[in-house]
């Protein structure tokens, strides 16, 4: 608008941009009102950029904005989202995953107001139906194969040291789980913390986290345990658990989810108990002998994955990666890593002189 600026420089002053949200904030969300007022308070040079409240306006929300309201003194002026009544149960859904995942409440209620379920979780939910049912129940006619089914290792999708040069098995290996408890506790942790992930991060971040963990888990398998195959989706579960976890530790004052003690101590037990359940079945006697069970190596490969990739991708809501140093960083030692295991698989059986188990 000419009348604010008329030097046309793509800036309005303070005052006005304040006079105006005092003529107009009745005709504004509540939240949103808060947040302009926020980008006011935070900016000491006097004047707003039109793109910054162009890109607030149409939920688009710029790096320099963030970085005004990541360093500025704002002022929150209603009250929390957790104090909000007459709330429907959808936004009561939603509020209580902001509250779960992020640790900044001007974040929590930018997500509370911009989230439309549009598109819903789908990924997470897709694969926890098609690789644990869909495919163990109509294919193999049978929800879980147990390690000593004489069908455990003769199928196309479990990774095996011997058939390493089929590239697909170190995806495909998370379609197969040695054990209904192995099923049920990948699919417990997957579905709680993985949805609340997908709905605030979107399916973009929470599958490459996801996949990166899978793809670790079998290379790291290839490269530290050499001789024995892997099932299961460990390493992606892993992945998304830990990258969660750690944000929650380094956000413990911001974060205001209930019993997150609690709640971290049952999702370490559960962990625990199920890696500790895949390192007794590693060096208990196997069904199918000279083959080895499972390995466990694909959770720590995980467990990396999120500590390191996992926790800036969930760190930065809604800023852009690629403009992060650190996650440059990371990405290219998760780079290196696969590159170097890529090489190890092509080179190093041959070169040790490995004993392999014969092919399924």
């Amino acid at each position: 608008y000419p009348q604010f600026d008329p030097d046309n420089t793509g800036y309005i002053s303070t005052e006005k941009f304040r006079s105006l949200l005092q003529r107009h904030g009745s005709e504004l969300d509540p939240h949103k009102l808060e947040v302009l007022l926020a980008l006011a308070d935070s900016n000491s040079e006097g004047k707003i950029c039109y793109q910054d409240f162009v890109n607030l306006m149409s939920n688009k929300r710029s790096n320099s904005f963030r970085q005004a309201i990541l360093q500025g003194n704002r002022r929150l002026c209603s009250k929390a989202l957790l104090e909000e009544t007459g709330l429907s149960l959808s936004q009561r859904l939603i509020r209580h995953v902001a509250y779960e995942t992020l640790p900044r409440e001007i974040d929590r209620k930018w997500y509370y107001d911009s989230y439309t379920c549009c598109p819903p979780p789908w990924f997470m939910i897709t694969i926890t139906i098609v690789a644990f049912f869909l495919y163990n129940g109509v294919v193999l006619d049978r929800f879980v194969l147990q390690v000593t089914h004489p069908l455990y290792l003769k199928n196309s999708l479990v990774y095996h040291p011997q058939l390493r040069a089929q590239a697909w098995r170190y995806l495909t290996y998370i379609f197969m789980h040695a054990g209904i408890e192995h099923l049920g506790l990948n699919v417990v942790l997957q579905l709680l913390v993985g949805v609340p992930l997908e709905m605030v991060h979107g399916a973009a971040r929470i599958s490459f986290v996801y996949i990166a963990g899978v793809v670790a888990g079998s290379l790291a398998v290839s490269v530290a345990d050499m001789t024995a195959p892997v099932v299961g989706s460990s390493g992606g579960v892993y992945a998304l658990v830990s990258a969660h976890l750690a944000n929650i530790v380094m956000n413990w004052s911001g974060m205001k989810c209930q019993f997150k003690l609690l709640r971290m101590a049952v999702a370490l037990i559960c962990m625990s108990f199920e890696f500790g359940r895949a390192v007794w079945l590693r060096f208990h006697p196997s069904a199918y002998p000279p083959c080895p069970h499972p390995s466990f190596m694909a959770h720590l490969g995980g467990v990396v994955v999120g500590i390191t990739l996992g926790v800036i991708i969930l760190r930065n809501y809604e800023q852009r990666l690629q403009d992060q140093s650190l996650w440059w960083i990371f990405l290219s030692i998760y780079l290196i890593f696969v590159l170097f295991a890529v090489f190890w698989n092509i080179f190093a059986y041959s070169l040790l002189d490995l004993k392999l188990p014969p092919p399924p």
